[in-house]
């Protein structure tokens, strides 16, 4: 059995359209790092965090050896800063404002756990090249609201794709969840069964 340890739509969604039935285990995790943290073990620490949490409430439920608990975190990076989620319209405006006609990368780290023991933790890469973006669009986007909830507000899959002019890499990755790393992992590892959504 898969348990997707995120309350993320956006990465059930993702697994689901690629063949896996996850059950959701909604955690909560503290995110707080120290801000010195290299971006990848950024990444990595907090996937990490989030799956053994996932793996801690799914044993109080009832599990087995062979479930396994997916985990994953994803950030914007521009100039070695970390750009989260906006709180607020004015950050949603200054985090568009720097991807503006600049190149960034987004990193996800993504850990399995099972049981058993058994662990995997890794990070994947996708650059991605914004056009220049006019105040007007800026202004427009986040009053849509759409940036709110995103890293580096803006997400990829929704009003934002036009202000993309290249990436490379994988775009799954940018929505929140690198699939052709995960799919090929998940199926290297073994996983089956229907979804559902636990709140723990």
């Amino acid at each position: 059995m898969l348990l997707l340890a995120s309350s993320s739509a956006r990465r059930l969604i993702l697994l689901r359209n690629w063949g896996f039935q996850p059950q959701v285990i909604e955690v909560s995790v503290t995110e707080i790092l120290d801000p010195n943290t290299d971006p990848r073990e950024w990444v990595k620490i907090l996937a990490e965090r989030k799956a053994l949490a996932g793996l801690a409430a799914w044993q109080k439920i009832g599990s087995r050896p062979e479930d396994i608990v997916l985990g994953a975190d994803t950030i914007v990076v521009w100039e070695q800063q970390i750009l989260g989620k906006p709180k607020t319209e004015a950050e949603a405006r200054k985090m568009l404002q720097m991807l503006s006609g600049q190149q960034h990368v987004v990193l996800t780290g993504v850990a399995l756990l099972r049981l058993t023991g058994e662990k995997e933790v890794a990070v994947v890469e996708t650059k991605v090249k914004f056009r220049r973006l006019s105040p007007a669009q800026i202004k427009d986007y986040v009053a849509s609201g759409e940036p709110m909830d995103k890293a580096g507000a803006y997400a990829i899959q929704g009003g934002a794709r036009e202000f993309v002019e290249s990436y490379s890499g994988s775009l799954t990755n940018v929505i929140g969840l690198p699939m052709e790393y995960v799919s090929a992992k998940l199926k290297t590892w073994g996983t089956t069964d229907e979804c559902t959504k636990i709140k723990v």
